[in-house]
């Protein structure tokens, strides 16, 4: 028996699984043995003996859980940290076990009401005592983790958990003997597992499978060289071995019903101080500010998810709702994150939301000169599809030539700040650049409950749509075509060449001859299939009205190209009469400006093709200068970079018969932007019946 370690355990007398806090009580109710759990505890206790002195604290009924002492508290030298439940059913244990500790001339330290954190469930020393893991995610919060750091003078590192089966820390992270450290990686988030890894070395981490981690074999009691748990793998136990451990097992069923195991059930109070170390925790906190139709659009509900799966922690400090219809609602938050590293990531996203600092925080952006044409600064600010603004000496200035993915760029320009939004290969020496997060605010127009019911375009996301259902997206595209060409307004189209293979070049050629479209992007495969479909029939060699492929036809978009290069351009063979029909003829007899953007697998290509990717690129953002709605035709990548270079407000279409192609372009975060899950040549030819049916203007209504 080891004199200098005890451990405090509450006998079961009063255990029973009575209620459902965790997954593990899920089907359990009432039905662990009261006899099973005594025995098995009792011989918990006996091997705990043998090696250790166990103090009892007194059980109390209708306190179930009690028998769970890991939960008491945090113990550190003389001090402890009470437990703050979060749930209501163990919330009554805190009385009885902060009693215990008083008589035992502990000192006492209490967190606020509303700050959870459930003890040494949640927070584990280093057997090494040079710093403190501790847990967040369900029971415990990541602001109880700065008072631990103070009251205890050690250094903090937080956990994040995402797997809810593992709802303490102690469940899968048990720290061993030696610096060596018994846990299941996927229960952690990988910013987690990355600080695991730079804190334990490779040859002293022993990471479980789940089935050893599902029987609680983190779940362990160390006392130097000895592990004692529920249950180990041959496996386990060997790896075990070869680091100096002897594993005990010793069942503990009855409690796994109720979520615990050997190590639920103790709690270590005699855990030295080392002197030497000093208090240390990463842990940041905000506070933000939000405001519009909070509650309607979802808004609140999705900061506060972006909040906790980006690893951070909030609360919520005040909550102002609208009392009308039209009224917008306000909520200030709390914003916590475990690092620097993190609190920034979170901060960016919540900015892309329209989330500000409070009038008395708000502070100027921090700016960092260009030392290297093309490079920005390190931890430089990434634009998204928001309207932005940046704080400049006092005084917020509006971003010019916004997109998504850029630098913000300020020059003086007679005293006054310029802030433009660049890509990096266009920075220069000279000019500043954001860096951070301070001072940034986007710009989201406010919309009345009517407004978004009547014009949102509602982003339908996966799943292959009705036929129906395609019709009636059809039609409310339609009228949105014809509304913008009778107002004067700019429609964009990008596509590829599976318009053309699909039947849908006639039909896009009509759109263009009609007036809807005003530009068009793609690349230098959309136009060669279109010219050898409008002078040979066939598109990749496949007779286009037959389906069959004709002798020779693999060859026929190469005798396309060379017909071409031979009149110098594409207007230059309908100039000459070569090329009568199809979306390139009617773009160039309507002038209706085009940019084919070449890439490394093109033949050819045809003379107009742009093999110069950054010039391609700034011909495209050219061309979209302006657009009302963009038209995204069956091309990934095009409709991927149009979506970077397109700010917020302009309507996206997004056509496949992929439903990840629809989605990868909500990923990019184009929010505003349609789905159609559907065959894009079946698309256009909907499109254009639905377009000859509106035989007069659209008026909007009053």
């Amino acid at each position: 028996m080891t004199d200098s370690i005890r451990f405090l355990m509450c006998s079961p007398d009063h255990y029973d699984v009575d209620y459902v806090i965790n997954p593990w009580m899920e089907g359990n109710i009432h039905k662990s043995s009261r006899d099973r759990a005594v025995e098995q505890w009792h011989k918990l206790h006996h091997v705990l003996k043998d090696h250790a002195i166990v103090d009892l604290v007194n059980p109390q009924q209708g306190w179930p859980d009690m028998v769970f002492t890991a939960n008491a508290g945090l113990v550190l030298g003389k001090n402890v940290v009470l437990s703050r439940f979060l749930h209501k059913e163990r919330q009554g244990e805190e009385p009885h076990f902060k009693e215990w500790f008083e008589a035992q001339g502990y000192t006492v330290h209490e967190l606020p009401k509303e700050l959870p954190f459930e003890g040494a469930g949640d927070a584990l020393l280093d057997r090494e005592g040079r710093w403190l893991w501790a847990g967040y995610g369900f029971r415990s919060e990541l602001d109880s983790h700065p008072y631990l750091a103070k009251w205890l003078d050690i250094e903090v590192v937080s956990l994040r958990l995402t797997d809810e089966r593992f709802y303490h820390l102690d469940t899968c992270f048990c720290p061993l003997s030696g610096g060596y450290l018994l846990y299941y990686p996927p229960a952690f988030d990988a910013y987690s597992n990355r600080l695991i890894e730079m804190r334990v070395a490779p040859e002293k981490r022993i990471a479980l499978e789940e089935a050893d981690a599902v029987n609680f074999a983190c779940n362990a009691v160390n006392i130097d060289q000895v592990v004692v748990m529920n249950k180990a793998s041959d496996r386990l136990k060997q790896r075990l071995a070869e680091a100096g451990f002897r594993v005990m097992e010793t069942p503990l069923t009855e409690f796994l019903k109720a979520g615990g195991a050997a190590k639920c059930l103790t709690l270590r109070v005699t855990e030295p101080v080392r002197t030497e170390l000093h208090a240390n925790v990463q842990v940041e906190s905000r506070t933000i500010r939000l405001e519009g139709h909070l509650l309607d659009s979802g808004l609140i509900s999705r900061a506060l998810d972006l909040i906790v799966e980006t690893g951070g922690s909030f609360q919520v400090l005040n909550f102002e709702l609208g009392v009308q219809r039209q009224s917008t609602s306000n909520a200030e938050i709390r914003v916590s994150a475990p690092s620097h590293d993190v609190m920034e990531e979170v901060m960016s996203q919540l900015i892309e939301l329209g989330a500000v600092a409070p009038a008395q925080e708000v502070c100027d952006a921090n700016l960092e000169p260009v030392i290297q044409s093309g490079v920005a600064p390190d931890d430089f600010y990434v634009s998204t599809i928001y309207p932005t603004e940046v704080r400049i000496k006092g005084e917020w200035v509006k971003v010019q030539n916004h997109r998504m993915d850029g630098a913000i760029a300020i020059t003086q320009i007679d005293s006054q700040p310029i802030a433009r939004c660049k890509i990096l290969r266009d920075l220069e020496v000279g000019e500043q650049v954001i860096v951070g997060v301070e001072g940034i605010r986007t710009v989201h127009k406010p919309k009345t409950r009517e407004s978004r019911g009547s014009e949102e375009f509602s982003f339908m996301g996966a799943g292959v749509s009705s036929e129906r259902r395609v019709e009636l997206i059809v039609e409310q595209i339609a009228w949105e075509l014809r509304q913008i060409r009778d107002q004067g307004g700019k429609v964009v189209v990008t596509a590829g060449p599976v318009v053309i293979h699909t039947g849908g070049s006639q039909h896009l050629a009509r759109l263009i001859r009609k007036g809807y479209v005003q530009a068009l992007l793609g690349g230098n495969a959309i136009a060669v299939h279109d010219i050898e479909q409008s002078l040979m029939g066939t598109s990749l060699g496949v007779d286009m009205k037959r389906g069959v492929p004709v002798r020779g036809g693999h060859r026929h978009h190469l005798k396309v190209i060379n017909t071409i290069r031979r009149y110098g351009s594409i207007a230059g063979a309908v100039e000459k009469g070569v090329l009568t029909k199809g979306i390139m003829y009617e773009c160039v007899t309507h002038n209706v400006p085009f940019s084919l953007a070449g890439s490394i697998r093109d033949d050819g290509p045809l003379p107009d093709t742009q093999m110069d990717l950054i010039k391609a690129q700034a011909d495209y953002a050219k061309l979209l200068e302006g657009a009302d709605m963009i038209l995204m035709l069956s091309t990934m990548l095009h409709s991927i970079g149009v979506g970077n270079m397109t700010p917020a407000g302009v309507k996206m279409v997004c056509v496949d018969i992929n439903p990840a192609v629809v989605t990868k372009l909500s990923d990019r975060g184009s929010l505003e932007s349609v789905g159609v899950v559907t065959d894009v040549g079946l698309f256009l030819s909907l499109l254009v019946q639905q377009l000859d049916k509106l035989t007069s203007p659209y008026q909007q209504s009053l």
